[in-house]
């Protein structure tokens, strides 16, 4: 039997232990490292090049998106399945657009976790039923009410209490270039400021708050 090598990258050590617990239970998978942030996932993904790798999204130092875009920099087709807390439209575009190859939350049934990850390693892509039911949904939804990654982005940082000036050095775009995304937001949402646009974004779950 073929073994697939996972690195596991999640902030809880409670998760990661049980994580590693959980998988050591399978006769096809060995878990090949433990890492609690973005960096250490990186830097352990260098080092035992994992078949799969399990992938929080919301950590310190570097988050999953950071290091998702990093490792599929230096492996473009390196299996990464995320699996998270968090179905928001706003978690899920920008771990998709990273290069995530499967997103699951955390509540999925073992089993479900166990299939995506042989699916992983083969090279095919997993999203957990929620997941995949706000994809379609946002795939179906007139062109003009859905709001970019960049979009989306810049929304979020609004959502923080945060100014246009303050946006644009966080992004590296010019406070002009947030103007403009901010208009674009508003006409997408059908709302004519700051806080009824986070507001609309909330209730429509593009956007969560920590």
């Amino acid at each position: 039997m073929d073994k697939i090598n996972i690195l596991i990258v999640d902030d809880h050590p409670v998760v990661r232990e049980g994580l590693a617990g959980m998988l050591a239970g399978q006769p096809d998978f060995v878990v090949v490292a433990l890492a609690a942030n973005g960096a250490e996932g990186v830097a352990l993904f260098e080092q035992h090049a994992p078949d799969v790798v399990l992938m929080d999204l919301r950590m310190p130092v570097l988050d999953g998106v950071g290091a998702i875009e990093i490792i599929r920099d230096k492996r473009p087709f390196a299996p990464i399945l995320v699996l998270t807390t968090y179905d928001s439209d706003a978690d899920i575009v920008r771990a998709i657009e990273a290069g995530a190859t499967g997103y699951l939350l955390k509540d999925a049934p073992r089993d479900e976790l166990f299939r995506a990850i042989r699916a992983a390693a083969r090279g095919e892509s997993t999203l957990s039923p929620t997941v995949a039911s706000r994809l379609m949904s946002r795939m179906r939804a007139p062109a003009e009410e859905n709001l970019s990654a960049r979009e989306i982005e810049v929304l979020q940082i609004v959502a923080r209490g945060s100014s246009n000036r303050e946006i644009g050095k966080q992004l590296h775009i010019s406070t002009a270039t947030v103007k403009t995304h901010l208009i674009h937001i508003y006409d997408k949402l059908g709302v004519n400021d700051r806080t009824s646009a986070v507001t609309a974004a909330l209730e429509r779950r593009i956007l969560t708050l920590d």
